[in-house]
């Protein structure tokens, strides 16, 4: 059998997760109820901040919170109220107690995986926050090893690499997310396969690199069962 090491990916590869971080961004612009600013403008405003403040505060539903109000204060057309803005930090909020629920087809996958390759779960986010995703999933069982991070980026990955002593050309990272799934594993000299998700986070968007052959595009995480 041929082993190798799978890094797999967790928000949107494994489990449903920025389908509530996008019911939350409706329901914020909603409220805002902004007179002139189309819901692209809204929407392009917070994307904006989201960038910037991520280099900073990171991911996850706290940081998300964070993101909203100061977006909520700066459009709002309205008298800033207390009350108001505890209204738009609780969409972000209530993300955490959204049920978790896996993809179609991924405690099969993993489950037939794991006993024919050495599998890594690899997320970004706050540490508290995704470890308990990571619990609640009942998946850790099958991955010899967790790791979260602050940033996914090509030197995260040759980190990992290291620490793990992977052969980079046996390597293959599994997820959704161009950006810090597919082209920043690529960079950092990995193999990768995509698995777009029909919602995934518009930050993370940007066209694939190109690989030479060492990018695989799936339509399903099932289908890792094909080729691996």
């Amino acid at each position: 059998m041929d082993r190798r090491d799978l890094i797999i990916d967790a928000d949107d590869t494994l489990w449903e997760n920025n389908i509530y971080f996008e019911r939350a961004i409706d329901a914020f612009i909603d409220f805002l109820a902004h007179s002139s600013m189309t819901r692209a403008q809204v929407r392009a405003s917070l994307d904006e901040i989201e960038r910037l403040n991520s280099r900073v505060h990171g991911y996850g539903s706290v940081a998300f919170a964070r993101n909203l109000r100061e977006c909520y204060e700066r459009l709002c057309e309205r008298e800033l109220r207390p009350e108001d803005v505890a209204t738009v930090v609780s969409f972000g909020e209530r993300i955490r107690q959204e049920p978790l629920r896996l993809l179609d087809g991924v405690l099969e996958t993993v489950a037939y995986l794991t006993d024919r390759h050495d599998l890594t779960l690899f997320t970004k986010g706050h540490a508290e926050e995704q470890k308990l995703k990571i619990e609640r999933s009942g998946l850790a069982p099958y991955f010899q090893h967790t790791a979260v991070v602050g940033e996914k980026n090509p030197e995260t990955y040759r980190v990992l690499v290291d620490e793990r002593q992977m052969e980079p050309e046996r390597t293959w990272m599994v997820g959704n997310s161009p950006r810090s799934d597919i082209n920043a594993a690529l960079a950092a000299g990995l193999n990768a396969v995509f698995i777009p998700h029909p919602v995934t986070w518009s930050l993370e968007l940007e066209e694939l690199v190109p690989a030479n052959g060492r990018l695989l595009v799936l339509e399903r995480f099932a289908q890792l069962r094909e080729h691996f």
